[in-house]
């Protein structure tokens, strides 16, 4: 039995683990397999080879995702040096046999771990000896491997050679099936590559080569990490905006591809793209796989970036009569951000939004944000962003909200987030009534027209077993024109610990998905009791369920049409609030009871398209008529 050494550190693990919750960065372990020897040292270095010896690197490769040489030391492997990774803590290089054989399931490419900046240069000619070792960047997440040589000696036989022509993706070579089935063991490991049958072989049997794409479509804007995302395919669901559309667990987007850049951004600046901008001329790089987004181009080439002047939205404006209600998670804003963010996240409120008669936050942090000394109460935090509001030419915004246990409800530790209402008292009113707190579930008395809440505002079964360290839902009674309206803010647990669709393991685990159907039942139970005390009871129910329109989540929660999801009633290309691994997707929703018939509802898209955000998610706004 193999055991794992301690983990090889990646660039952007080292990166990203830094900002993530502790749940999802305990999620991102990095394991190589396997070990250099049983005790755990280092294998000496081999002598530089002299001669090619008896493999190539499709002999390396192999026809599965595991080479039949894992473990084993090879000498005199001999390639062209294409693509040097020179930065960051994964240094080395990927070099490609000129020489292919016939199997189009077996690489020509593999990545050369050095673990310092390489020596060699593009277009040498070289021989490597070292071991042969699969790479899982993310192995207990379910990350797939990558195929490396360790521990190398080079020797460079000449330089200047010209490349291995790129392999092009597009449309016509990827297959419009995603994943295989599992073997024995739950994974596709060992699974016998089939490139012309399903996207994730395709993509394996070329790994470490060189690949190219061509006026390419951006479909993830650049991110902090100078990543973006691209459509290798054309025929993948196109939304409105230009991203690509995330539409069922059946049938993942087949054409999702990362590209990053092998020159620091010091030496060569990395486009700043956003949805629906192109990469035009051509993109060539290897094939590398990350544990943050799957198979990615490693451009020592970059395509030209055409600006296609993606507008942030602004949302209609609403009639006198009109009830507007908003949803907005503004990621974790707290006292302790600069103004610029409060500025930012305030004109979306008041220009995109056109300053919503109620508005639920989700992930307002506590005074101090991620400072853990027990600090619970948001006070400053929301009255700085009242002052940035009013700034920004908006209403005079009140609010009303529950402070929660500390450490017990899940996001950044010592961040506190919770839920919180704005609300415009010159438009609506918050019947405030006492007796809301952390632990206090909220009940409902009376019947018909005098069906009102316990406590106003109050958290829904807030010790409950389904919000265990997650956000408990808020919710509050308002009063418009004379009519009652139940108002729910939801922030359901996230995703972290789910495996990915790009995963070994198929079909992937939705671990976190457990707890959320809990969630979506414990809520669905107290509408009912609502609706039971008055059937017609205008409630609306909104926020970050972190997940999907057809997700189980949202089937128990719309059980028995105590609530309708209005994501469904828009266009199918304008369905989506949040873009992840190039799919745009729906994580946050507006859902109505039956009474609320007249519902204009609208996905306001000025964050997630766009490199430039003041929150990772887009907000939403509803208008009813009570």
């Amino acid at each position: 039995m193999t055991t794992a050494p301690a983990p090889r550190p990646r660039r952007a693990a080292l990166l990203r683990a830094a900002i993530l919750p502790a749940a999802l960065a305990a999620s991102l372990v990095l394991v190589p397999l396997p070990v250099a020897n049983a005790a755990g040292a280092a294998t000496p270095a081999p002598p530089a080879p002299t001669e090619a010896g008896s493999l190539r690197i499709h002999d390396i490769q192999g026809a599965t995702r595991i080479s039949p040489q894992v473990g084993k030391p090879v000498t005199g492997v001999p390639g062209i040096v294409t693509g040097l990774r020179a930065y960051g803590s994964s240094k080395g290089f990927w070099m490609q046999d000129p020489n292919p054989d016939a199997d189009p399931a077996t690489s020509e490419g593999i990545f050369v771990f050095t673990g310092a900046a390489p020596t060699v240069k593009v277009g040498d000619s070289v021989l490597v000896s070292g071991k042969v070792t699969e790479y899982y960047p993310n192995y207990s997440g379910g990350s797939q491997s990558v195929t490396e040589l360790s521990g190398p000696a080079v020797t460079v036989v000449s330089s200047g050679n010209p490349l291995p022509a790129p392999v092009v993706v597009d449309t016509r070579d990827i297959p419009g099936t995603y994943a295989p089935s599992a073997g024995p063991d739950g994974t596709v490991d060992s699974v016998p590559l089939n490139p012309e049958k399903y996207a994730l072989d395709f993509y394996e049997s070329l790994e470490g080569m060189l690949v190219q794409v061509k006026d390419v479509r951006v479909i993830q804007a650049t991110d902090k990490y100078n990543e973006l995302w691209v459509a290798a395919d054309r025929q993948d669901q196109r939304s409105k905006r230009g991203g690509v559309l995330y539409e069922s667990y059946r049938e993942p987007n087949v054409g999702r591809l990362m590209v990053q850049q092998q020159a620091p951004v010091s030496q060569q600046p990395f486009p700043v793209a956003n949805v629906g901008d192109e990469l035009t001329g051509t993109t060539t790089g290897p094939l590398d796989y990350n544990a943050f987004g799957g198979y990615t181009l490693v451009a020592g080439t970059m395509g030209t970036l055409k600006d296609n002047h993606l507008q942030r939205e602004v949302t209609a404006k609403a009639g006198e009569r009109e009830l507007t209600i908003a949803t907005y998670n503004v990621e974790n804003l707290a006292a302790t951000n600069p103004d610029a963010k409060f500025a930012e996240l305030a004109q979306g409120v008041v220009t995109n939004l056109r300053s919503p008669d109620i508005v639920a936050l989700e992930e307002i942090q506590d005074d101090n944000g991620a400072k853990n000394d027990g600090t619970v109460d948001a006070s400053q935090t929301v009255a700085k962003f009242l002052a940035a509001i009013k700034a920004a030419g908006g209403p005079a915004y009140e609010w009303r909200s529950v402070d929660p246990q500390d450490g017990k409800d899940g996001g950044e530790p010592g961040g506190n987030i919770r839920q919180v209402f704005l609300f415009n008292p010159q438009r609506v009113s918050f019947t405030d009534i006492p007796g809301g707190n952390a632990t206090t579930a909220v009940g409902v008395t009376g019947t018909g027209a005098a069906t009102a809440l316990t406590a106003s505002p109050g958290r829904i079964e807030p010790t409950d077993e389904a919000w265990t360290n997650s956000r408990k839902p808020l919710v509050g009674q308002f009063s418009f024109r004379g009519q009652k309206v139940f108002v729910i803010a939801n922030h359901f647990n996230s995703k972290g610990g789910d495996q990915g669709i790009d995963s070994r393991f198929q079909a992937p685990t939705r671990s976190s998905e457990v707890q959320r159907i809990k969630q979506a039942t414990v809520e669905q139970a107290f509408v009912a009791k609502l609706l039971a005390a008055d059937k017609e009871a205008r409630i609306v129910s909104v926020g970050d369920y972190n997940d999907y329109q057809f997700s189980p989540a949202l089937a128990a929660l719309t059980k028995d049409g105590v609530l309708r999801d209005l994501v469904n009633e828009l266009p199918e290309t304008e369905q989506y609030s949040y873009v992840y691994q190039g799919n745009s997707q729906v994580l946050d929703h507006i859902l109505v009871s039956p009474e609320v018939g007249y519902a204009k509802y609208d996905v306001v898209h000025i964050n997630a398209e766009f490199a430039q955000q003041a929150s990772d998610h887009d907000p939403q706004v509803v208008r009813i008529k009570p």
